[in-house]
């Protein structure tokens, strides 16, 4: 007997930080010393106060079910941080929990996009973002951002690729992998486009709280563009809470009830303790939040400037998250290295350091021809000196 595995597991594609992330440790289990710059986590702790929230619920009993939209107390309190920090009024019913913000991305895109229509989506960018558009049988159309534009976008280029089967545009701003944003310019000139084209604008804000040079603006703020964005926040990033598995979709109320359907028949509801400690989290001190993004800015500093003094490479200064995506064209050529992969191997294995390469965030851009890395410095300025340290040795040897 020969079972087949249905054929859109074949269009399902992964995040490969984590792949990564298990050769590293595979690594580290044989005895090497490895500086891991390839995950995107925050080497802080959740705040204590969280915690204890966290655990004062659980003996409180909060171990039940609870409504798949969400807990009532934690929607109030994400629809009123949602408008204080959007400047737009938002009502609990147009707040749906999940557990992790992937599931706002999966659930959003199923529930607005047709198969074979055509959705627009950052490149390099998120990979989810290109796996669950192939998944359901859309088509993903890359929008790439550009180095010499700080990683922003050509508004005129996105505006060539919107068609008449475009179904959705996809932001994120603060951006993974290249710490780029989006200007406020560019976000007007987005939503223009989304109003005149009737499009729905999934806008990935999950870095939202993690800006370092100019202010964060919400392409939803933008009158006319509430009612078709869905705004996808969580708490794994602002208040390293990775683990607790905990994030948010903001959305009209009608599609809000689709997607709170799609997260009951798929995972019941996110665990109660966690959006008690959620509620904590929003409205308890921020202190540790504020003294977080502050000490990535520093390493932020000292990454790039390390970086920029490396023979081969260059590094535009991220704005946001916290990511650097250095061009290291000119590393490969002196090294006769065909591509960016072949340098992440080399630095993994010969080096001992971990970064992961530009095409673990989607496929090259057509005419695309410079190679990138990215490494995350959401660890300690020890590690980033050390890593630097070796990244310099292995790419000027000889």
């Amino acid at each position: 007997m020969k079972l087949k595995r249905a054929e859109r597991m074949s269009r399902l594609g992964t995040e490969t930080a984590f792949e990564v992330l298990a050769e590293v440790n595979k690594l580290v289990r044989q005895g090497r010393s490895i500086v891991s710059f390839c995950i995107g986590e925050p080497d802080f702790d959740t705040p204590g106060n969280v915690k204890s929230a966290g655990m004062k619920a659980i003996e409180n009993n909060y171990t039940h079910y609870g409504p798949s939209a969400g807990l009532d107390v934690l929607r109030e309190t994400i629809a009123d941080y949602m408008t204080k920090t959007r400047g737009i009024g938002y009502s609990p019913d147009e707040i749906v929990v999940t557990p992790g913000a992937k599931p706002i991305i999966f659930h959003g895109i199923l529930a607005t996009v047709d198969p074979g229509d055509e959705v627009l989506y950052p490149n390099p960018g998120f990979p989810i973002y290109e796996s669950v558009i192939n998944f359901i049988g859309a088509r993903p159309v890359p929008i790439p951002l550009l180095e010499e534009k700080d990683f922003s976008l050509d508004v005129d280029d996105l505006r060539r690729r919107i068609s008449p089967r475009t179904k959705m545009i996809i932001i994120n701003s603060p951006q993974n992998p290249t710490g780029g944003m989006l200007s406020k310019q560019d976000l007007e000139a987005i939503a223009e486009m989304a109003i005149e084209h009737d499009l729905w604008v999934m806008s990935d804000e999950v870095y939202s709280r993690i800006v370092y040079d100019g202010e964060f603006f919400s392409i939803a703020s933008i009158p006319g563009m509430k009612e078709r964005t869905i705004v996808i926040d969580g708490f794994s990033k602002t208040y390293a809470m990775t683990g607790w598995r905990m994030g948010w979709g903001a959305m009209n109320e009608a599609l809000a009830r689709d997607v709170a359907r799609l997260e009951t028949n798929c995972e019941s509801c996110t665990a109660s303790f966690t959006q008690i400690a959620g509620v904590e989290a929003l409205t308890g001190p921020q202190d540790a939040t504020v003294s977080m993004v502050s000490e990535f800015a520093a390493r932020r500093d000292i990454l790039v400037r390390g970086l920029n003094a490396i023979d081969g490479v260059t590094c535009v200064k991220p704005k946001g998250a916290f990511y650097a995506f250095p061009n290291v064209t000119a590393a490969c050529k002196r090294l006769s290295m065909r591509s960016a992969k072949e340098l992440q191997e080399y630095l993994l294995y010969d080096a001992g350091v971990a970064v992961l390469p530009r095409t673990s965030f989607g496929r090259k851009n057509d005419g695309e021809d410079q190679e990138y890395i990215r490494l995350s410095y959401a660890t300690s300025r020890e590690n980033i000196a050390e890593g630097l340290r070796r990244m310099k040795a292995a790419l000027e040897k000889g």
